[in-house]
């Protein structure tokens, strides 16, 4: 499978989405871009957005096997990952496999939990695997996991610790609807009559896997890493930072320029691309000085400071041999560099 390929199914993938979430393309994107390179999602937000919907509808319309963890403090982790069970008739215990055992595995609440069922993610987030009673069990492919956490009632939670924050490929919120969004929302429940929206598969599981690999065959030029790697270091030096980007986070935000790139119809990353997609990838992952709480700072902030301070490079598609196509950069990626 090709770009054009990628372009094509994508495009379709998302309008079969926005049959269930009216009026948030930007953000269906960002989690399209999650499943294409192939990382965890966190949505962070308010609740009644549609957070379980989108995932729900991405499930459906890529044909993926799809489980849902309502996190709750008494939930434990052989409650995710399974366990093995005593068979009377056989005499034999068997492994019972959990819900982490599906394509698309959402994660309501996710701090709603204690840290060591958090804990039971991290090897499966990272490893794709999980161990159960010594033995390792592989985890279907694509394994991706979108996970929910809402941001204003704190008491009775149990915050994400930076380790399992930076396993998430980016954060993304969703943010409430504009009237007319709202109003063609209600009006789409009262034509169809119920509130289920039934969604037709466009890919599957096999076709989202070839997506991903096609990914690879994305061009980023050496400035470009370059520009990705300045843009991390400097979020670790950055006064009002304590704990700056990881270098996963570079691997993150490269991963997420390519996948823009293909969304886009294009072999080869520019820097609109990266700057794009700063904010999700990176703000996760920055731990601010103590004393910043109170004036309100907050860590997207930072990461758009580092956009401004740090040199563009220009915008140079590969080289190629004769007869080759070379997809044009758009009029404002060429403006910018």
């Amino acid at each position: 499978m090709g770009v054009p390929e990628v372009r094509a199914l994508s495009a379709r993938l998302l309008d079969e989405v926005e049959k269930a979430i009216v009026g948030k393309r930007a953000v269906l994107e960002l989690v399209l871009l999650g499943l294409l390179a192939d990382g965890h999602v966190l949505i962070e937000d308010f609740p009644g957005l549609a957070k379980t919907l989108i995932a729900r509808s991405f499930a459906q319309a890529a044909r993926l096997e799809f489980s849902r963890v309502q996190f709750t403090p008494d939930l434990m982790p052989s409650d995710i990952t399974g366990s093995t069970v005593y068979n009377q008739r056989s005499g034999e215990f068997e492994v019972r496999r959990g819900p982490i055992f599906t394509n698309l595995l959402l994660g309501d609440e996710i701090n709603r939990s204690p840290p060591k069922t958090q804990a039971a993610l991290l090897e499966a987030m990272q490893e794709r695997q999980v161990t159960i009673e010594g033995a390792t069990q592989p985890l279907p492919r694509p394994f991706l996991v979108l996970a929910t956490q809402n941001p204003i009632e704190y008491e009775g939670t149990y915050p994400l610790p930076e380790a399992q924050l930076d396993r998430f490929l980016m954060r993304i919120g969703v943010g409430y609807p504009d009237r007319e969004e709202e109003r063609r929302m209600l009006a789409r429940r009262q034509a169809r009559r119920q509130d289920e929206v039934e969604l037709e598969p466009v890919v599957d599981a096999v076709q989202l896997l070839a997506m991903q690999a096609a990914l690879e065959e994305v061009h980023v030029d050496d400035d470009l890493q370059y520009y990705v790697v300045d843009l991390v270091t400097a979020t670790r030096r950055s006064p009002r930072v304590q704990v700056g980007a990881s270098p996963r986070g570079c691997l993150a935000l490269l991963k997420l320029a390519r996948g823009r790139a293909a969304l886009q119809g294009r072999d080869f990353v520019t820097p609109d691309d990266v700057k794009g997609l700063a904010v999700p990838a990176l703000s996760h992952r920055i731990t601010l000085r103590p004393e910043l709480w109170v004036q309100r700072i907050r860590p997207e902030d930072v990461v758009r400071e580092c956009l401004d301070s740090v040199p563009t490079p220009a915008t140079r598609p590969p080289d190629r041999g004769p007869g080759q196509d070379i997809a044009a950069a758009s009029p404002a990626e060429t403006a910018a560099s």
